[in-house]
């Protein structure tokens, strides 16, 4: 697939005159990970921009234990990135690494940045996705602490059908806050 077709569904030309297009669909760079491979590494500072085009991603920190803890999913078409580090060009405390072979759109945070405060339509189509990622990340956190865990499970469902399709059991374990052997026993329930 090439660029202009994958991104023109993410920057559609009902969004975005021609002339933005043309400015940014060539900014962006295509590269390829492996699956384990990562894109951002704890202690580094996030400087690029990503959106996924095929494959399955994960955020995740290090619990003081040692234990590493899911903290986000990624799918096909989604923005991938640790926005403080990105915004606040601060060293990054999560890992962001693939879950299988992906294919990715790069923008650098330079780039990023000209497009962002030349391009009215990309500033506010980069706010948008930052305010909602935000409320996930808010509504997660909630979650965690108000629901019960089959709760949270079925939302999981609901919200991202195939992370649960093709992410292992003990990642969404972690993203839950809970043991992969409650998963399993829910798993159960529900399919009951």
């Amino acid at each position: 697939m090439n660029s202009t077709h994958f991104l023109n569904t993410i920057f559609t030309p009902d969004d975005f005159k021609a002339a933005e297009l043309e400015a940014i669909l060539p900014s962006f760079k295509q590269l390829k990970f492996a699956k384990n491979d990562f894109l951002l590494q704890e202690g580094k500072t996030e400087n690029h921009y990503w959106i996924l085009e095929s494959g399955f991603v994960r955020s995740f920190v290090n619990s003081s234990k040692g234990d590493d803890i899911t903290t986000n999913f990624y799918g096909p078409s989604e923005v991938v990135i640790d926005w403080s580090s990105f915004f606040l060009r601060n060293p990054s405390r999560e890992n962001i690494q693939a879950l299988t072979d992906c294919v990715c759109w790069q923008l650098d945070f330079e780039t990023f940045q000209q497009l962002f405060h030349s391009i009215e339509t990309f500033r506010e189509q980069g706010r948008r996705r930052l305010v909602s990622s935000y409320f996930a990340l808010k509504n997660h956190s909630i979650s965690i602490i108000a629901d019960q865990a089959k709760e949270r499970y079925i939302q999981l469902l609901k919200e991202k059908p195939q992370i649960v399709q093709n992410v292992s059991l003990q990642h969404i374990a972690t993203y839950l806050g809970i043991t992969k052997y409650s998963l399993s026993r829910i798993r159960k329930e529900i399919s009951l």
